[in-house]
């Protein structure tokens, strides 16, 4: 028989890691239970987040999510739209959704990022009006789109939870290499 895990009633909300002058600010839809309880974003066993950043080139070394607190130091910031950590963005309310749009456009205000990167298709359905119409993954394909968040260019990327079964590795690696490429013009 499976042992049953007790979580607290409460998890711990996680640190963005943003500074002025970011380049690209990453953005997750929320926490999930294990980076709440470790306090390091992208933190899920399955999640390929950290990897795909090293493999990209975005990052200048390979990392872990032990190294999320260095990212402001190579020009990312991170954060997510809903501060709350769930064990599946299935436990997210509308109001949540919409305080953390508002919440998102203040921080895009304040640390003009070059580049907004949305770390999935959901999130960006969430956020980009013209794009909440489209229904299938492949309808919102991931790159850069025309819609801004506070006149911030987007850029989409496919969530990198080992759950995504919409996009291989290889899919997810070539759109990471696609936003270096763009912070690299």
């Amino acid at each position: 028989m499976a042992k049953q895990i007790t979580l607290p009633s409460t998890l711990p909300p996680l640190k963005d890691r943003i500074k002025p002058g970011v380049r690209a600010l990453f953005v997750g839809i929320n926490p999930g239970v294990r980076s709440s309880l470790l306090g390091h974003h992208f933190a899920g066993f399955s999640n390929r987040f950290w990897k795909l950043l090293s493999e990209s080139g975005l990052a200048p070394r390979p990392v872990t999510y032990l190294d999320d607190d260095k990212l402001p130091e190579w020009g990312f910031g991170i954060t997510n739209l809903v501060t709350r950590p769930t064990p599946g963005i299935g436990d997210l309310s509308p109001d949540e959704y919409e305080a953390g749009r508002a919440a998102l456009l203040r921080k895009i205000r304040r640390y003009k990022p070059e580049v907004v990167a949305l770390t999935g298709v959901s999130l960006a359905r969430v956020l980009l009006p013209n794009a909440a119409g489209s229904r299938s993954a492949s309808a919102l394909e991931p790159g850069l789109h025309p819609e801004t968040l506070a006149g911030v260019p987007v850029f989409v990327l496919p969530n990198p939870s080992g759950r995504n079964a919409h996009y291989s590795y290889a899919r997810m690696l070539d759109a990471f290499r696609a936003l270096k490429q763009y912070l690299d013009r």
